[in-house]
């Protein structure tokens, strides 16, 4: 079988067209092209079906803390290799997250006091599929990691047919530090708008070519305002998007 990277560009974004079609997903935009942009040029019928990946349909929608409280909405994901994935996001200006330990969250702490930045700062653990995050990124704004992007992701034991998994993701933004009222530790509070990160993390990999495409599932949260498991509020328009990830050759 034709594996999808060695399938004509034309052919591979079609598939991932008619899936969207399909599959009760919307927005499918081919790589480069902005929303409000013309129509993509027609394209030859895929020689065969992208199914949508098997992971989504039984994908969780919020994310868990360490005691089982509903934590941050998931919204974002990536179908790639493990290669891929990284690689894309390291070209696309992400910094990955250093695991918690002393030493950096003595540093975390002592950073933000200090107003140095540490752009490889830790992120707490939240949980999908009974286990913490597989990977976190993120990328600081100014001098202090008081304030960052940041998405945490979670690897689906699920493959598609060409063997990818599916990297299901929770963006937010860290607007301010905190002390912990249970851990006593530095906690971030988020920003409420959580598809401000959703699409930004998009954007940044998108605009460094390497998607073939993206697209959208609607009505992927059927509540769009909520509380997470620190208590800082958000809202949605409740749409998953997912980029399909490919290396530029």
């Amino acid at each position: 079988m034709m594996s999808r990277h060695s399938a004509p560009l034309a052919v591979r974004r079609a598939a991932i067209l008619l899936m969207a079609l399909t599959q009760g997903v919307a927005g499918y935009l081919p790589r480069g092209r902005a929303q409000g942009s013309a129509a993509p040029e027609a394209a030859p019928a895929p020689q065969r079906m992208i199914a949508a990946h098997p992971a989504l349909a039984k994908a969780p929608r919020r994310t868990r803390t360490v005691r089982g409280h509903v934590g941050d909405p998931i919204n974002v994901a990536f179908i790639g290799s493990d290669r891929e994935f990284h690689h894309a996001l390291a070209r696309a200006g992400w910094y990955a997250a250093d695991p918690i330990t002393l030493d950096t969250s003595v540093r975390i702490a002592a950073d933000v006091v200090l107003r140095k930045p540490y752009p490889h700062a830790p992120v707490s653990d939240l949980y999908v599929w009974g286990r913490k995050q597989d990977l976190a990124f993120e990328q600081p704004v100014g001098n202090s990691p008081k304030q960052r992007h940041h998405v945490r992701f979670w690897r689906s034991a699920e493959v598609d047919d060409q063997g990818e998994p599916l990297w299901l993701g929770a963006a937010t933004f860290d607007e301010r530090v905190e002390l912990s009222r249970t851990t006593g530790g530095v906690t971030h509070k988020i920003a409420p708008a959580v598809d401000r990160e959703r699409d930004k993390l998009l954007g940044d990999t998108n605009a460094v070519g390497l998607l073939d495409g993206y697209y959208w599932v609607d009505r992927f949260h059927p509540e769009l305002r909520g509380v997470n498991g620190g208590g800082d509020p958000f809202h949605t328009d409740g749409r998953l998007a997912v980029g399909v990830i490919t290396l530029t050759r």
